[in-house]
């Protein structure tokens, strides 16, 4: 079911400046470059995974305002917000959570028509977000430096050092379509309360709610040339990642743009959070009402485009039969269509392309011998349903798109296994490692699977979910670099300086040898 035709209105006085209507209802927004709002007269289009229709152009800035940009932040932003107290830079994140609150609705229609969620995923996204401000003060736990006495090594007696944490200056912040308010805010959080300007790249896809969380960050006050948004096109992007002022990467996205990433960018810290497409593995002595029903909300939430999303189900031989028919039906009960509409639980893909690309692999494994349990069918030019299919033989799935790749979208394999030792080859065979799940009740085939597993994150009894990384996550193997999570990411976006005092000949300390 598809609604009238898909027009962004913005109610808020907030946002009045910073964007136009043309007489078709296409929104015109500018962009925020080098401390002011422009439009540049080059823009990105910005469609409506709902319809495909067109809902907004964004201002493009030109490479040479980039340079300048860049240059301000690196001469006067990054010390603007070193110079900014700390339990101001926390005062400061708190006034943005609060207008975040004050002007949700807006942001949550955004989130609604330009990245296709429901109302329910927009509004809990919204709220995560403003949650993740205000956990600003956990982060600091790990911003606190080290002493280092001397006396434990004959060469440095009489000497003490103190190691401490200090902003690397400028984070380049580059963002999925997936959760591109909470990436943002996420991102910006860590990297400003450690003292670091932010660079935001937001996904040309679904730039709209970035733009609103910047205009909040100019309203409460954030010091200027201290972040900026680029929305640029990938290509246009890459001109820049070599940028030597650029200390930090930040990215969440695909391996593939992950790796093209760091071949443009050379030496610099990254913090990447990359492909995933999470496994499940299903115990014999699971209660199979729960698992079949996490693992069915794993597949589908948010269509599932989401990195931590449950593609590979393994179910120990005896449940599995079980099993198989209880998710079956478990999916049998999403609906479906526009995300406007209550009834409907599952929305569109965020592009016809990435449609394209489910259908190729449900092809391709059906080509193989996998059959098709529930769904496998295209309903729209951005609507699929929710896709199961089986796999006997365990060589042919290994050949598979479904097994080599991370597809983003509602589908997954379930395959039998003998026991968890099977598991662990199965899993430890695919190129990602971001997280896993177990259903079961054995603690020894729990621990088992703990131990071997080659991820970043294991969830017991629970589908994998990352939500506002309370808990931190973040890949092994072709998923990742370093940790997202409140108090861990601070960890990539400040470096350890040491700093060794000499005291020899004064009488500081008089050492027995």
């Amino acid at each position: 079911m598809v609604l009238d035709e898909t027009l962004l209105v913005l109610h808020d006085s907030l946002f009045r400046d910073i964007y136009r209507v043309r007489d078709d209802g296409v929104v015109v927004f500018k962009t925020y470059i080098d401390g002011e709002w422009i439009d540049t007269g080059d823009y990105i289009e910005v469609h409506s995974p709902i319809d495909n229709s067109l809902i907004a152009l964004v201002s493009k800035p030109k490479l040479e305002a980039v340079e300048s940009t860049i240059d301000k932040m690196y001469r006067m932003g990054r010390w603007k917000v070193r110079d900014t107290p700390g339990d101001k830079r926390i005062e400061l994140l708190e006034k943005v959570a609060d207008l975040l609150r004050e002007h949700k609705d807006d942001i949550v229609e955004s989130l609604v028509l330009n990245a296709g969620k429901t109302y329910s995923q927009a509004r809990g996204e919204v709220e995560a977000s403003i949650e993740r401000l205000r956990k600003a003060k956990m982060d600091l736990r790990k911003l606190i430096g080290e002493y280092v006495p001397g006396d434990w090594s004959y060469t440095t007696l009489e000497t003490e050092g103190i190691l401490r944490k200090e902003p690397y200056g400028i984070v380049l912040a580059i963002t999925p379509f997936n959760y591109p308010l909470f990436d943002t805010v996420n991102k910006f959080t860590y990297s400003f309360v450690a003292g670091n300007a932010v660079l935001f790249k937001p996904s040309s896809l679904d730039p709209i709610p970035v733009i609103l969380f910047t205009r909040l960050l100019e309203e409460v006050g954030i010091p200027k040339y201290s972040y900026t948004l680029l929305t640029l096109s990938g290509r246009d992007t890459t001109e820049i990642l070599g940028d030597r002022r650029i200390g930090v990467i930040s990215f969440t996205g695909s391996t593939e743009t992950g790796l093209e990433i760091i071949r443009n960018a050379g030496i610099k810290q990254y913090i990447m959070e990359l492909g995933g497409g999470d496994p499940v593995v299903v115990l014999d002595d699971a209660d199979l009402e729960q698992a079949a029903g996490n693992i069915a909300v794993g597949i589908t939430s948010y269509a599932g485009q989401r990195c931590d999303a449950i593609k590979l189900v393994l179910p120990e031989e005896p449940v599995y039969e079980e099993l198989k028919k209880l998710i079956v039906d478990k999916l049998s009960k999403y609906r479906v269509g526009d995300p406007r509409c209550p009834a409907n639980s599952v929305g569109p893909l965020i592009t016809p392309s990435v449609a394209d690309t489910m259908m190729e692999a449900v092809k391709d494994a059906v080509e193989k011998g996998g059959v098709i349990l529930y769904g496998g069918k295209r309903l729209g030019p951005t609507y699929v349903e929710p896709t199961l299919i089986e796999f006997r033989d365990r060589e042919k799935l290994y050949e598979t798109i479904l097994f080599k790749k991370e597809i983003f979208a509602p589908i997954a394999v379930i395959t039998p296994v003998k026991n968890v030792d099977e598991a662990i080859e199965i899993i430890n065979k695919r190129r990602y490692g971001l997280d896993a799940a177990i259903f079961g009740k054995d603690i020894n085939k729990i621990r088992k699977l703990i131990r071997y597993l080659e991820v970043g994150a294991i969830y017991i009894n629970e589908y994998p979910r990352h939500g506002i990384g309370y808990y931190p996550f973040g890949g092994r193997k072709d998923s990742g670099i370093g940790r997202e999570g409140i108090g861990y990411s601070i960890e990539q976006v400040t470096a350890w300086k040491t700093i060794v005092y000499n005291y020899r000949g004064r009488g500081v300390w008089r050492y027995l040898v």
